[in-house]
């Protein structure tokens, strides 16, 4: 069975130029979407052609899913790639591309629908035993006979909206008083992010670490999982610093939660790569948390330690192919640790950081992999994520792949914005991310702004940091209009269609 003749990447970013770098691999040609906040960027000249697709807001480019499909007809693609983020797990769009005979490189929008709701996914992984944290799971409907549930349960509690993530929608409860309050916080919130105010409770898991396994299956029933990565260093929920394998997990607990997450694949009858997340407590119980139904940001720890392409295995499998190896071949080399490098400022709340990269120069050497999509000169557009880079150390060991993060982030030049790569070596430093003994409490209960390089920001800096962050998370019109890319006049722009032409 032959390969794709050609895959359009409905996405942007280094995800995208990583996409294409197989793609080329392969001898695939690419198509590439853009914004016209996105005209200059390095992916849009990376692939073989390239499409405008609206302006500058995701929701009038990335997310239009009638243009992207319009492009698709235009450009000839027979495949998609979705990356993450966007439409990346969109039942909906993966349902829209079926009904054109496009194939989507990811699973079936069945498999979407039934783990992208919380409550579906535990339901249909309990019936494979797979381990979950008691509670209910199902929609709270009676807000008094919930109360009494989480009385028998236990406080702390959680509280958590049954679609989307992110941390939206989820409250912790310590007590029955702030019970009504946070269930109605918690609807509304994730009624206003996600279309639906489903929520659900479930018991507070205790010194909780991030754990998740990586899985690929194919569409003829063969399921491996990847082993685990452990992603507890998180603030507000979303991840900062991954690595693979984790610190605390013996063979036996990682032979019982990878062969849980195989079953959670088998339960939704899964095809492409996915990631399968648990919570491991302190007193050593792990419990399903949910299933990414796409490829991670953090996937290239993974990579480091198998040696596997895994885009070049999603498109192997989405194309009708078997899986090229069985669990038994699979096989741990080494430890990779992987730092988002986010135009942020960890001094200040991790507020985003807006700007021009006055300098930019990426680390080099033996064990160091930098996926990236910036050039000296670019804007950091508000409009979409502020990823800058993943930074990614591989060693023999733990202690080696620490020591060569921590020399990459010194290399690491960049100026004209704030980033995360000093509190990145703050954690490497940190004794207890060094002895393993951490969890996803670790900012709150170790990170002081004060222990980051540099001046304090002053008050009038923290207000214009604060301003940018309104600007971001809201796109503030005003903002929207300064922070546009100039056109270079580079020739290759003359070469690049639009969806408009």
């Amino acid at each position: 069975m032959s390969l794709f003749k050609k895959i359009l990447i409905a996405n942007r970013g280094e995800i995208a130029i990583r996409v294409m770098r197989t793609c080329r691999e392969l001898g695939i040609p690419t198509v590439a979407v853009y914004s016209e906040a996105d005209k200059n960027a390095i992916h849009v000249r990376f692939a073989d052609e390239a499409f405008c697709i609206g302006s500058a807001a995701s929701s009038d480019s990335y997310l239009r899913q009638d243009r992207i499909l319009e492009v698709i007809k235009k450009s000839g693609a027979d495949a998609v790639h979705p990356g993450y983020g966007f439409l990346s797990e969109n039942a909906a769009f993966a349902r829209l591309l079926r009904q054109n005979g496009i194939t989507l490189i990811g699973p079936s929008p069945e498999s979407m629908d039934m783990m992208g709701d919380k409550i579906r996914s535990k339901q249909a992984v309990e019936k494979y035993g797979v381990p979950l944290v008691p509670g209910i799971n199902d929609a709270i409907t009676d807000d008094t006979a919930a109360l009494q549930i989480a009385k028998q349960v236990g406080f702390p509690v959680l509280v958590k909206a049954s679609a989307g993530g992110g941390g939206k929608g989820m409250r912790v409860v310590y007590d029955e008083h702030e019970f009504a309050q946070a269930v109605q916080t918690a609807r509304s919130e994730a009624k206003s992010a996600f279309g639906d105010d489903s929520v659900f409770i479930e018991k507070y898991v205790s010194g909780p670490r991030h754990i998740e396994f990586q899985i690929m299956a194919d569409t003829h029933g063969n399921v491996c999982h990847l082993f685990e990565r452990e992603c507890s260093i998180q603030r507000r929920h979303q991840k900062l610093v991954e690595e693979a394998p984790s610190a605390v997990l013996t063979p036996e607990l990682r032979q019982k939660m990878g062969e849980a997450a195989v079953n959670v694949a088998k339960a939704c009858q899964y095809s492409g790569a996915g990631t399968v997340e648990f919570l491991l407590g302190d007193d050593g119980n792990f419990y399903f948390l949910e299933m990414n139904t796409r490829l991670q940001v953090e996937h290239p720890v993974t990579e480091c330690i198998t040696g596997l392409d895994l885009v070049k295995e999603q498109i192997r499998v989405a194309s009708g192919l078997p899986l090229g190896f069985s669990q038994d071949e699979l096989k741990m080399n080494g430890h990779a640790i992987e730092l988002r490098v986010c135009a942020e400022d960890p001094r200040n709340n991790f507020l985003p950081s807006v700007g021009t990269l006055t300098d930019y120069s990426i680390p080099k050497g033996p064990g160091i992999r930098v996926d990236d999509c910036m050039e000296p000169g670019m804007e950091i557009p508000i409009f979409y994520d502020n990823m800058i880079a993943k930074l990614i150390a591989w060693g023999e060991d733990r202690e080696t792949a620490i020591a060569r993060l921590i020399r990459a982030i010194d290399e690491y030049r960049i100026t004209g914005i704030e980033t995360t790569l000093d509190f990145g070596k703050f954690v490497l430093n940190h004794p207890d991310f060094r002895a393993g003994k951490f969890d996803t409490h670790f900012i709150a209960k170790n990170f002081n702004p004060e222990e980051q390089t540099g001046e304090p920001l002053s008050i009038a800096e923290r207000n214009a940091a604060a301003m940018a962050a309104v600007a971001f998370f809201q796109g503030a019109k005003s903002a929207v209009e300064t922070s546009r890319v100039t056109p270079s006049g580079n020739t290759w722009l003359k070469n690049r269609k639009s969806y408009f032409s």
